[in-house]
């Protein structure tokens, strides 16, 4: 199974943190010293998480003239901030991309969902059920924001971001996924109600940032020493390390763990904040240009609720 394609997506207008400074005191220095954020992307007028979808998978498949439309017999979305619940952003794309009675899906697992994206496409492609997917996620995380929310409404950004996958080898470019790993962590701390998004009465809310930092810190590194027991390899073997991108003291705190050298850990949280389940994603086409036969990367990710994953690739 490969990753022929990578795209993103990102609304044009900036937030800075000065915003939050005059909106409710919080000083940009304080916000970076917790968070590394600078910056953060915020959806226009007109725009939502289907449109970012959309717009990330004209992108995709605009680089990949052996990828077709009408080769894709497979669409995956994933988002905890749907603009609608029942026409998903995964039907969104089959009907902008004008392919018919295909299997659509869309799914949530908060900021984990790129990770059980692809493993829907694994077992897809092991059914023998297809052949070629389109997997995109998006997040409108200011949709659902409340920037007055001093604990945790400047870490919110948008984006999206789409990969095209096939089953077999398109072009010698494409990252092989050697191996996925994820799991729920739902029983352990705080975590039915550290991070929620409950759309009838409120926004997305953090009341115990402690808590997911702690989680979300010794998961990430745990999953991702397994992935490379699993696979034999030592974390030397790692060319880049993509975390997911909420905290960038929390990907400081993962590469100390895992002992590895803190140039190989890529992100841009700094510039998008926290844009959820997009945010690996957007890092690894950050990273594709940069990649040479025989790189390793490994995405690692953490989500409220709680989840967890890591994935290895390979070129």
């Amino acid at each position: 199974m490969y990753i022929h394609r990578v795209a993103a997506y990102l609304p044009d207008y900036v937030v800075t943190n000065e915003h939050f400074t005059r909106l409710n005191g919080l000083a940009s220095d304080w916000i970076i010293e917790r968070t590394g954020i600078r910056e953060r992307r915020k959806a226009g007028p007109g725009e939502n998480t289907n449109t970012m979808a959309l717009e990330a998978t004209r992108r995709a498949l605009a680089q990949a003239p052996a990828f077709p439309a009408s080769s894709i017999d497979l669409i995956v979305g994933a988002t905890y901030t749907p603009h609608d619940t029942i026409y998903t952003l995964a039907h969104a794309v089959q009907r902008d991309l004008g392919v018919n009675e295909i299997p659509v899906v869309s799914i949530s697992s908060a900021c984990s969902s790129l990770l059980n994206a692809i493993e829907i496409v694994e077992g897809y492609f092991a059914m023998g059920k297809a052949t070629r997917a389109v997997v995109v996620v998006s997040e409108h995380n200011t949709a659902y924001n409340n920037e007055q929310d001093t604990m945790a409404g400047h870490l919110w950004g948008d984006g999206a971001s789409t990969l095209l996958i096939s089953k077999e080898r398109i072009s010698p470019d494409d990252l092989r996924i050697v191996e996925v790993v994820t799991g729920g962590a739902a029983v352990v701390g705080k975590a039915d109600e550290s991070v929620t998004l409950k759309p009838v009465e409120k926004g997305i809310v953090m009341p115990h940032g402690r808590d997911v930092f702690t989680h979300a810190c010794t998961y990430m590194a745990r999953v991702t020493e397994q992935l490379l027991e699993r696979q034999q390899l030592a974390v030397e073997d790692v060319t880049y390390l993509i975390p997911h991108q909420a905290n960038l003291r929390i990907t400081k705190n993962v590469v100390k763990q895992l002992g590895m050298d803190p140039s190989r850990a890529v992100s841009n949280i700094e510039q998008l904040g926290n844009t959820g389940c997009a945010g690996a994603a957007i890092g690894l086409g950050d990273t594709w240009n940069q990649l040479v036969e025989g790189n390793r990367v490994i995405i690692t990710v953490f989500g409220g609720g709680y989840s967890y994953g890591a994935m290895l690739l390979e070129r």
